[in-house]
């Protein structure tokens, strides 16, 4: 790492001054977090623990789960930590960890949404075949290719951003789980950089995009060739949870980082940032519990394992 010595903390100006708002988002993200964490940490164990659902689905859907728990507990706790005690210094190797992390979980996020979309064109394109197409070694696979592939498009623009110098102001005007601000405060030239970042997170977006387009534009083309109604209903049903999740994914993504004005992007650019990531991570796994049958029974059969145990 090379950065000038004077400069060894951020000070991260976070989301609002107002102390009334601060308080309103403490309590929101609060909410969320453990919410979120909540659900995630339910659909994970169910995934264990319930035999039905151990088919590759629930596999996907079980990393998916442990990527959102990492993902929102990278900065979350850390932002609240911030708004309760007012200490908005981080450190410049915090700083840099945290967005690592954050850069390689959300772009695992995408490629394993794209693998998940693949396994529901094999489920129901090729289903003769699907435990022999997506058996457990091919599941592994994917997966680790998900991770793999999250690391390999994070490496570059982070090894060129450990290169940059600051030696002027150490503001920063976000909450600490973005790089962009960051750039502004280097007296390095960041053009490349940022090219370097734009070309990876539009490589990223794009290339999972197409995977997912793809496997739905054939898996519709496949259901509406179903004989019945109550066939189209069911194959539909099968996806539903996935769509919605694909929807809340990349449509927060883009609502994020499609600015409006190159004055005002900042500000909104953070708080709606906090806003989509905190909901799209609670909303995830509460639309699978309510929406995939084989999830919500499995978690209903809990739920009264507990209440009988409880009432004995």
């Amino acid at each position: 790492m090379r950065s000038h010595k004077a400069v060894t903390t951020f000070i991260l100006l976070g989301v609002t001054d107002d102390p009334q708002l601060q308080v309103l988002v403490f309590i929101f993200l609060f909410l969320t977090y453990i919410l979120s964490i909540t659900g995630n940490l339910t659909i994970t164990i169910l995934t264990l623990m319930d035999s039905h659902l151990k088919t590759p689905m629930y596999v996907f859907l079980r990393n998916f789960s442990f990527l959102e728990i990492s993902f929102t507990t990278v900065w979350i706790p850390r932002f609240l930590y911030s708004i309760s005690t007012g200490d908005n210094n981080i450190t410049y190797n915090a700083c840099v960890t945290q967005i690592f992390f954050i850069g390689l979980f959300g772009a695992t996020e995408f490629f394993l949404l794209a693998a998940m979309s693949y396994d529901h064109y094999v489920a129901l394109c090729k289903p003769l075949h699907y435990m022999t197409i997506m058996n457990s070694r091919v599941c592994t696979i994917l997966v680790l290719c998900c991770w793999i592939s999250g690391l390999v498009i994070i490496i570059t623009p982070l090894g060129m951003g450990l290169q940059l110098e600051f030696c002027d102001s150490n503001t920063t005007d976000h909450f600490g789980r973005d790089a962009a601000p960051l750039f502004k405060t280097s007296c390095s030239d960041t053009w490349i950089v940022e090219q370097v970042v734009i070309i990876c997170a539009v490589l990223t977006f794009i290339s999972t995009l197409i995977g997912v387009v793809l496997s739905y534009m054939y898996i519709i083309k496949t259901i509406l060739r179903f004989p019945s109604t109550q066939q189209r209903k069911k194959a539909f049903s099968t996806c539903s949870s996935h769509m919605i999740v694909v929807s809340i994914t990349y449509g927060s993504c883009i609502f994020i980082y499609i600015k409006p004005s190159a004055k005002e992007d900042v500000d909104i650019n953070k708080r709606v940032s906090v806003l989509t990531t905190s909901v799209a991570a609670l909303l995830n796994p509460f639309t699978y519990i309510l929406r995939n049958k084989q999830v919500k029974q499995s978690f209903n059969d809990v739920i009264k394992k507990i209440t009988f145990i409880s009432q004995k």
